[in-house]
């Protein structure tokens, strides 16, 4: 565990749309690679390796020219939304060479999110950004986390993290759960869709006393539930959760939420963590029908991410010791986190292996040629 690293060939969340506005200047760092990032002036968001093709300098750091143009604070070289360099102050008279450049790192802006390919670019054409309709569903009241969450921790232990309700006691205990969140079954699935091979878990249960935030959000003392957990890919894990009166699921009395985590990995050490809480407009909450469910939820919600990020540190801080014949023991509610560590290794054995490529054996220029 203490060498898992990450995978590189993903699209990885970079940030909502509504972070990226025309004009601003982004740098960020994502799988140990820096990147710079901004929207042109035509309203497209462009990505490329964060260093001038001149003396490595952080164009993060440097500033926009009018028409979207990006000049470097160092010496002034001047890039278009292309990644292509258009001037050299020092050369005006001089052509410019054609290795003046920038690498393009692929972005799309998708739902809501803008997605970002820190891999191999030609991988990025097999397969497109996971969909989040939940965000700008016309029915949904959406809102997005405050700010980016700042974790020091591998980003797999986050996604084990949120495929597990087990840890709701003692963790969160006394908001969102209680010790017969450990009891209810789960139900393991597995597959492929959109091009990834996703990990789902649902846990169903009926005449559950709801702990105090969740009765806050949805009305019901006692409810049947459904909560469905999905790795959907390396960088969004989905969360659904449905209750109603026992025998009520699927009526008008239905309430519940989507929880769309989006995370993606600095470094092996680092990650970066936003989430999103989408409800029906309509919903309003227990102890005032004139709130929004998503906005009370989007006030609470903070809460119970830092008691996660306060197990997520620690976590990572034992992984700095030698194991020195520790193991960790799986139990039999862990096969979804087993299943996720399995799957994306097998991203990283696969990015591995096709790196390695035999050269051919170079054939002197003096070598006699036979027939």
């Amino acid at each position: 565990m203490s060498t898992f690293e990450y995978v590189k060939d993903c699209w990885y969340p970079l940030g909502f749309s509504s972070e990226f506005p025309e004009g601003e200047l982004q740098g960020h760092k994502i799988v140990g690679r820096p990147i710079v990032i901004w929207r042109s002036d035509k309203g497209a968001v462009v990505a490329f390796d964060d260093r001038c093709c001149h003396k490595r300098f952080p164009l993060s750091q440097s500033k926009l020219l009018d028409g979207g143009r990006l000049e470097c604070a160092y010496h002034g070289l001047c890039y278009d939304t292309s990644g292509q360099c258009i001037a050299i102050p020092s050369q005006p008279d001089k052509a410019i060479p054609a290795q003046a450049r920038l690498s393009v790192v692929p972005v799309k802006e998708q739902d809501g999110v803008v997605w970002i390919w820190p891999g191999n670019p030609a991988a990025a054409q097999r397969v497109a950004p996971p969909r989040t309709p939940e965000i700008l569903d016309p029915e949904n009241l959406s809102i997005g986390s405050p700010a980016p969450l700042r974790v020091p921790a591998n980003y797999l232990l986050l996604i084990e993290n949120l495929l597990d309700i087990t840890h709701f006691y003692p963790l969160h205990d006394g908001n969102i759960g209680d010790k017969e969140n450990s009891k209810i079954p789960v139900e393991l699935e597995e597959g492929e869709s959109e091009g990834y091979t996703y990990v789902k878990t649902t846990r169903h249960v009926d005449s559950y006393q709801q702990p105090p935030y969740l009765k806050e959000w949805f009305l019901y003392d006692t409810v049947e539930r459904t909560h469905t957990h999905c790795m959907v890919t390396p960088g969004l894990t989905r969360v659904v959760m449905r209750v109603a009166p026992p025998g009520e699921l699927g009526t008008d009395k239905e309430r519940g939420y989507t929880l769309l985590h989006l995370h993606y990995p600095v470094d092996e050490r680092n990650l970066v963590w936003r989430w999103s809480v989408s409800c029906k407009n309509w919903h309003r909450t227990l102890s005032d029908p004139t709130m929004p469910t998503a906005q009370r939820v989007a006030e609470m919600f903070p809460e119970v991410v830092a008691q996660d990020q306060w197990a997520l540190e620690r976590q990572q801080a034992m992984m700095e010791f030698p194991d020195d014949g520790y193991s960790e023991l799986f139990l039999k509610t862990d096969k979804a986190l087993r299943r996720a560590r399995q799957i994306l290794m097998g991203l990283q054995r696969k990015e591995r292996a096709l790196q390695i490529v035999p050269a051919d054996k170079p054939t002197a220029v003096d070598e006699p040629v036979t027939t």
